[in-house]
């Protein structure tokens, strides 16, 4: 992969100082992280540049950056996305270079697209890791840029099954702290708060309860220093202990063990303190997927202003995620063989559907291998977020899954085969739950078999 990103690095060298660089990228984490760190490089070379922040690459929007570029004879850069549109990017009469890591959906071959994907070299990278192996090949200088590659990673959830190419990035990022310890977000954060907010590890009567937190707290034996909870990195090796027990027992799936809780703190200095890369993400995530991309972005580009109005936005989200995830546990499901489908219609945002999608995934609720299927109204469609619960690496590949599935349906969709999404016309919401369960059913037939 290193070779593939240097054979086209001297390309866009010579390039960008002809054209304007168009940055296209994710509005998630990583793809605002892959944006900052492409954005730091072209600063120092003193190139010409614009973003752009996106949902998704539908049809529609392809059209219209084709016909800017073209008119412009801009550089066009897509980051974290583009696999699923290959033969669409390679119709633009403009030099396109694409750095994603989904599945690839379609191939397309033209002399004026670069497209870069591990997944083609049996990697796994986020974007944000990708860019920054693009801007060490541009300028070696550029190392110091890993921090925000880290992020990316964690953002996307990488660092549970390190790679060798995000290890290689790891040892790169100077700045990063990474302590053994309890996943409760945030690790830097006090404890009472860390637990209300909870979020990959989802307690009942804990998560989004101040009084229920504090309860379990004082079950575990924690006493608060000087008028305050200590942090998690703070705890000493008896305090941890008797948090986690405390923890497994409120845990709905008694079988998990206390492993599954425990794992790798990457710790950053992030304006000029240690901050958990998980906070960091979370932050960047709350505020782009509620319109606010222009403070994610600006936060991880060091502006001390957005990380003031960045905390606002996030406390607010917090909040979004605690009342959709209070709604979820009172409301009935679709349940089939091997799925569970939560269709929310307008009762919560499309925006934030795949965040609480993936806590449910996490939260030890549902058993190793559940397919959870979550749903929202975005306008006149419904916006649809996979994902497969526990840690389970037997199970089906969601993101062709739910391909299959619209091509019956109508829509567009992309993602992992871990974590997917897809977007489908309102008016086909009963016809799409029927063939995803029947889909998934099938699927698992064959795994048994």
């Amino acid at each position: 992969m290193l070779k593939a990103i240097e054979r086209i690095i001297n390309e866009f060298r010579e390039l960008s100082k002809q054209k304007t660089v168009r940055i296209i990228s994710h509005y998630d984490t990583d793809g605002i992280t892959a944006a900052a760190i492409i954005i730091r490089a072209l600063q120092r070379e003193d190139r010409l540049f614009s973003v752009k922040i996106v949902r998704q690459l539908e049809a529609t929007l392809i059209s219209e950056i084709r016909a800017e570029a073209e008119a412009k004879r801009e550089l066009l850069l897509f980051l974290d996305l583009g696999s699923s549109n290959l033969i669409a990017l390679s119709q633009i009469k403009a030099d396109v270079f694409v750095l994603d890591h989904h599945e690839i959906t379609e191939k397309a071959e033209s002399p004026n697209l670069r497209f870069i994907n591990p997944i083609i070299f049996e990697e796994d990278v986020s974007a944000a890791g990708l860019a920054y192996l693009f801007v060490k090949q541009l300028n070696p200088n550029n190392k110091d840029l890993a921090s925000l590659a880290v992020i990316g990673m964690v953002g996307d959830m990488l660092e549970k099954a390190l790679s060798k190419v995000n290890n290689h990035i790891l040892k790169d990022a100077e700045d990063i702290t990474i302590k053994r310890g309890l996943l409760i977000f945030s690790a830097t954060r006090p404890l009472n708060k860390a637990l209300e907010f909870s979020s990959e590890i989802f307690i009942p009567e804990v998560t989004g309860s101040s009084a229920g937190a504090i309860n379990l707290l004082r079950e575990a034996g924690i006493k608060t220093q000087k008028g305050r909870y200590s942090s998690i990195v703070e705890l000493d090796s008896d305090e941890t202990s008797r948090l986690i027990t405390a923890i497994m027992l409120r845990r709905a799936n008694k079988s998990n063990s206390g492993d599954s809780i425990i794992g790798n703190i990457y710790l950053i200095k992030f304006f000029n303190r240690m901050e958990d890369a998980r906070e960091l993400s979370t932050l960047i995530n709350a505020c782009s997927r509620t319109g606010y991309s222009d403070i994610a972005l600006s936060l991880c580009l060091g502006d001390s202003r957005a990380r003031t109005k960045a905390e606002e936005i996030y406390n607010e989200y917090k909040h979004q995620i605690i009342e959709a995830l209070n709604w979820i546990s009172h409301s009935d499901k679709i349940e089939g063989k091997g799925s569970v489908i939560i269709n929310a219609k307008g009762h919560i945002k499309d925006t934030i559907i795949g965040t609480v999608t993936s806590i449910l995934s996490f939260s030890g609720v549902y058993s190793e291998g559940t397919v959870l299927i979550g749903m929202a109204y975005q306008k006149d469609n419904v916006k649809v977020s996979a994902r497969i619960s526990g840690r389970e690496n037997k199970t089906l590949n969601l993101q062709r899954m739910l391909n299959s599935v619209i091509k019956e349906t109508g829509g567009e969709g992309g993602g992992h085969p871990k974590a997917a999404g897809c977007i489908i016309p309102k008016e086909k919401e009963s016809e799409f739950i029927e063939l995803a369960q029947k889909e998934i059913e099938t699927e698992y037939m064959k795994i048994k078999l």
